[in-house]
């Protein structure tokens, strides 16, 4: 089995998934109380990446308003570009100025890489591992970690910086991504593989 740590930390990207008012804001149409648990996580994980110089990618939930969404058949309106809920959390999303290794990437469905170009800018900056963390662990992070794992990253879930509202699949999830695709890892393993 091919180990997590092998990797040298210039080689590693923090991934952060849907920091948005949608999720973290208590007025946010997302918003679920667990969530707040993780928020001083995320914060450490960012400020962390930020004093390394790593590759920090901030990932955008973002739907165009009144246009067609395939992800409505299953899900309501949500995260609608302009709108309160589409906009970063207070403290997240790319520093002002933004500097060269902050980027966003804005998706449409539940991976950060379908129909983005994280790909392509993960392999442009010589990145081979990700930290992920974010909202949530049953959803975006698992859809962006699977196809991560199937594009040949070595895909860390941060366990103490990302959750959900529905325990049972976070948990189920975090043992797939474990099990299957990536490595679920302590806090403190997803900053020694950012250096």
């Amino acid at each position: 089995m091919l180990a997590w740590d092998v990797v040298s930390p210039e080689r590693t990207a923090l991934v952060l998934i849907d920091l948005q008012n949608s999720f973290l804001h208590p007025d946010g149409g997302n918003y679920y109380p667990a969530v707040e648990t993780i928020v001083p996580n995320l914060t450490r994980l960012l400020a962390y990446a930020r004093e390394r110089g790593r590759l920090i990618v901030h990932v955008a939930d973002r739907h165009r308003p009144g246009a067609p969404d395939f992800e409505s058949h299953k899900l309501p309106g949500h995260c609608i570009e302009a709108e309160f809920d589409a906009e970063f959390f207070q403290g997240f999303g790319p520093a002002v100025p933004t500097p060269a290794n902050e980027i966003t990437i804005v998706k449409r469905r539940f991976s950060a890489f379908f129909g983005t170009d994280l790909d392509t800018a993960l392999r442009e900056n010589g990145i081979e591992r990700l930290v992920v963390a974010g909202v949530k662990t049953n959803v975006c992070v698992r859809a962006t970690i699977q196809d991560g794992f199937g594009l040949g990253y070595r895909c860390l879930l941060a366990r103490d910086a990302t959750n959900s509202n529905r325990a049972n699949l976070e948990a189920a999830s975090a043992e797939d991504i474990d099990r299957y695709m990536g490595w679920s890892v302590s806090l403190a393993d997803a900053e020694a593989a950012l250096g």
